[in-house]
């Protein structure tokens, strides 16, 4: 079953109980979930919700944790060197090690331990998982050490690097929780501009009659809930968002929930919709390496900034991605 060929038959209000479901299990996915719970946020009957979430999700309800739990484990052993694989398997609900070992090397064909070693030594997931090794050249390292300067403004760091004559700009900053009015799209979504461009007149058709759109304060993101390396392309998936007062209500398939605060590395780019997965690859593969940070457990995302100098096509953003100090 494609799940994005189903939801457009199913109601908006549907969609957006199956989608509060799945917020909540993200956010409580090192415990226990049961279907009574999950019910019970989806104000559905508990005989009938199992069904009406396969039917629009296209995987069982169980089918659907697992794989979230065993795809955030991957994450995170990339992430966070520094946890033991067992602290990780408890993190992400799995109720003792062999279970979890046993799971992840049926999911993705190799076991923990090597799934992480092959990264350290390819700091490629794509090439992970196909088990390819790669070492990474010191030369390329030494150019980045040597084109870049960092200054430090108040509480923030920022990188200022010069790359094929071109200046990048990199902060490290606290950014405040925000709360956000968002359309979830599941599916594939790369090079997709006229996708992008429907969710976010669906989502504008919404805010504007609120006066939502307005305010100064007001923000224009798109979060990415999962790795595209890690998960199939058919089970992406991304919210497309504004910021919002918290007191606002929300209806139909427009959904609401925070974004979480904390230390984030801002990337800034002018962007063409063709640029954007060189650009998350820059982030990824050249400047965090060498940053001294490492990705922190919150998803990341693409934050719109407003810029009317700008020629038609392009687009001025910053790539945000959570961080903690290596």
């Amino acid at each position: 079953m494609n799940p994005i060929d189903n939801q457009k038959y199913v109601s908006d209000e549907y969609i957006a109980r199956i989608n509060r479901v799945i917020d909540y299990i993200e956010l409580h996915i090192d415990r226990s979930l049961t279907l009574d719970e999950l019910a019970i946020i989806a104000n559905f009957s508990k005989y009938h919700f199992h069904r009406i979430f396969y039917s629009i999700i296209g995987e069982t309800l169980f089918q659907f944790i697992q794989r979230i739990r065993i795809e955030k484990a991957a994450s995170l052993l990339i992430s966070q060197p520094k946890k033991s694989i067992t602290e990780i398997s408890y993190e992400c609900g799995f109720m003792n090690p062999s279970s979890f070992a046993r799971k992840f090397k049926n999911y993705f064909g190799v076991s923990a331990t090597l799934w992480r070693s092959e990264y350290r030594q390819n700091r490629d997931l794509s090439k992970t998982k196909s088990n390819m090794r790669k070492v990474v050249s010191n030369d390329s390292k030494d150019a980045l050490r040597s084109s870049w300067y960092i200054e430090h403004v108040g509480q923030s760091q920022i990188w200022r690097l010069l790359m094929n004559n071109e200046e990048r700009t990199v902060e490290v900053k606290e950014l405040s929780e925000m709360t956000v009015a968002y359309v979830r799209y599941v599916g594939p979504y790369k090079g997709d501009s006229e996708l992008f461009e429907s969710l976010y007149q669906k989502l504008f058709s919404w805010a504007g009659p609120r006066n939502l759109l307005h305010s100064s304060d007001a923000k224009s993101l798109v979060i990415y809930h999962d790795n595209p390396e890690i998960t199939e392309e058919t089970k992406l998936r991304i919210s497309v968002c504004i910021t919002i007062p918290e007191d606002t209500v929300v209806d139909g398939d427009i959904g609401k929930m925070k974004v979480a605060g904390g230390k984030y590395a801002l990337a800034k780019f002018i962007l063409t919709a063709a640029d954007f997965e060189e650009a998350w690859k820059w982030v990824y593969g050249t400047w965090l390496p060498e940053s001294g940070y490492a990705p922190d457990d919150r998803p990341c995302f693409e934050l719109y900034l407003k810029d009317c100098n700008l020629p038609e096509g392009k687009m001025s953003v910053n790539i945000c991605v959570p961080v903690k100090p290596l």
